[in-house]
């Protein structure tokens, strides 16, 4: 006969409650080889022995008809606890009405009296186990741990069983907490974990009023299939404002996608369709909502064709690098010292496409990896053309995004360019945006102290536009302070956005580092900030970004000027 061990070896342990010590001893001679058995008289003995330190039940037998507290009570107690739930219980009774309310209640199973067949109790016992511990393997791995709704896999997989059954029109819906890493960066994972918990409570409550489901597909965003409705803004209002007050973060913010079904019978596209709708939303602040729609259907097309055309525009030089002059202004005149690479697309079919199309699109899916790579050699490629052409060097800031952050070899891709056109990691400069570090900030400061003790300069652009600017300045050294552009262009109209300057002019001067001001267009704005101490300006006064071509031009007149001091 097979004995039920646990992995470590121990017999598993069940519990027998009946108060005819006849049936204990019965019951313990059957199960004692393949089991540890415990014995309780009564209800009451029964619960002190469940919920004492250490239990660890497999199994309950349980009579019914029992003085003190019933068989009944003991079932709704263990039903009404969390732990004691998941223990099943056989019920021991010779009355049919009994074992059919008692199935009802929650029991597992039911053995009938007298006790003439040891080989099948012991067999129905061993079943009812092995049932139990499936099941809860399936519990174990059907539910996310955080948020309590289903892991995406079981949602996908309840969702086709559901779907066989469905007779209403339903929805899809992405809903995703804007810039939760930032909960995480300043609250710390405890607090974040806590409000994507309370996050799949709130969504549980709501399913549990209209028929639906629900998981967390990733970390901050959450599928949910529903029942139709005409406007969800009520229920994103009601759930941002709920979550917002079981947080520290006062200013979370939440984004729901809806795609209303049709007649696709492909679930995994509803969700794509919905996450498109919230996704045109991030950074729209008052909007809650979104409708996939025949604009966006449009706009993923698009994106799809932008997505398939990369390698194409890679390998036949459809991306151009254009370069943004930077002039160094505390002199008696502005000279030309840098310059920014910036990457344009001109596409055969489709024209000019913005930039601000295709990276924030390339940024999500990890292929600006590969063009920020075509960028990094396009702009060594021309300042070693630069060197040999007039002798002078012109350095060139070039971007790494957060996807290249992730880049194990990063470092060595960036030495490897340098090594193939001989020039040293003083003439590319890396500007990083606060993004890189809000999404991952111990590796890029992991990075950064790389690539400085390789000798490049780090430029932190966009400095100011974030929430952790400043927390970035304590962690993470740079080289550069690069103002952000929006500050720029509303300091000659707003004293508030001025003092800003005057405080960022005064933090460089603190790290010791110079400030680059980037979108200056106007006399006035150069004055004030060379006043302020401002060493480096770019933008449309001095000009717009140009081709490689133009910008030599450029060389040529400032090497020329300069020979004629």
């Amino acid at each position: 006969m097979k004995q039920f061990m646990t992995a470590g070896g121990v017999k598993r342990r069940v519990l027998i409650v009946d108060d005819e010590i006849i049936n204990l001893e019965l019951l313990g001679a059957m199960l004692s080889e393949s089991f540890d058995a415990d014995f309780a008289s009564n209800g009451e003995e029964a619960m002190a022995a469940l919920t004492a330190p250490g239990a660890d039940y497999s199994l309950i037998l349980l009579d019914l008809m029992m003085p003190v507290m019933d068989g009944f009570e003991v079932i709704e107690r263990c039903q009404a606890n969390e732990q004691l739930r998941r223990i099943p219980i056989i019920v021991m009774t010779a009355e049919k009405s009994a074992e059919v309310r008692s199935i009802r209640m929650g029991a597992a199973d039911f053995i009938t009296k007298p006790y003439d067949m040891p080989e099948i109790i012991l067999a129905r016992c061993e079943r009812i186990i092995e049932l139990s511990e499936d099941k809860s393997i399936i519990r174990s791995t059907e539910r996310d741990k955080v948020s309590g709704l289903y892991t995406r896999e079981y949602f996908f997989a309840y969702l086709d069983r559901l779907l066989t059954r469905l007779d209403v029109p339903a929805d899809a819906l992405v809903l995703n907490i804007d810039r939760f890493h930032l909960i995480n960066e300043l609250f710390g994972r405890e607090e974040g974990d806590r409000v994507l918990r309370r996050a799949g409570e709130l969504i549980t409550e709501e399913l549990s009023r209209s028929r639906g489901i629900a998981c967390r597909s990733e970390s901050d965003t959450f599928f949910i299939f529903s029942e139709h409705r005409e406007d969800y803004e009520p229920l994103a209002e009601r759930l941002q404002e709920e979550l917002s007050r079981s947080t520290q973060a006062r200013q979370l913010r939440l984004r729901i996608g809806i795609f209303a079904l049709g007649d696709d019978p492909d679930p995994e596209s509803w969700f794509s369709r919905a996450k498109a709708a919230c996704d045109r939303i991030r950074g729209k602040f008052g909007v809650l909502t979104a409708r996939y729609n025949h604009e966006l259907y449009e706009q993923t097309v698009f994106h799809e064709r932008l997505i398939g055309d990369v390698q194409d525009a890679i390998e036949n030089r459809q991306f151009v690098v254009y370069y943004q002059p930077k002039y160094h202004i505390q002199g008696e005149r502005p000279v030309l010292g840098s310059a920014e690479a910036l990457i344009r697309w001109i596409h055969p079919e489709l024209g000019f496409i913005s930039p601000g199309e295709f990276i924030p699109l390339f940024e999500q899916n990890g292929l600006i990896r590969r063009v920020d790579h075509f960028v990094w050699r396009e702009a060594a490629s021309q300042i070693r053309r630069w060197r040999d052409m007039y002798g002078v060097n012109i350095r060139v800031s070039v971007n790494v995004s957060r996807v290249d952050i992730a880049d194990p070899e990063l470092e060595t891709k960036l030495l490897n360019i340098l090594d193939e056109f001989s020039l040293s990691p003083d003439d590319l400069l890396l500007e990083i945006t606060e993004s890189a570090y809000s999404d991952n900030g111990d590796r890029l400061i992991e990075i950064v102290n790389a690539l400085r003790n390789r000798g490049f300069k780090i430029e932190m652009d966009d400095f100011g536009s974030g929430y952790s600017s400043l927390n970035m300045l304590t962690e993470i050294p740079i080289d550069v302070l690069k103002l952000d552009m929006q500050f720029i262009r509303r300091m000659l109209n707003d004293e508030r956005n001025l003092k800003l300057v005057e405080l960022v002019m005064d933090i460089a001067g603190f790290l010791g580092v110079p400030v680059v001001a980037e979108g200056v267009e106007e006399e006035e704005q150069l004055k004030v900030l060379r006043d302020m101490g401002c060493q480096v300006v770019q933008g449309y006064y001095f000009s717009p970004p140009l081709p490689a071509d133009r910008f030599s031009e450029l060389v040529e007149k400032e090497c020329q000027s300069l020979n004629d001091e």
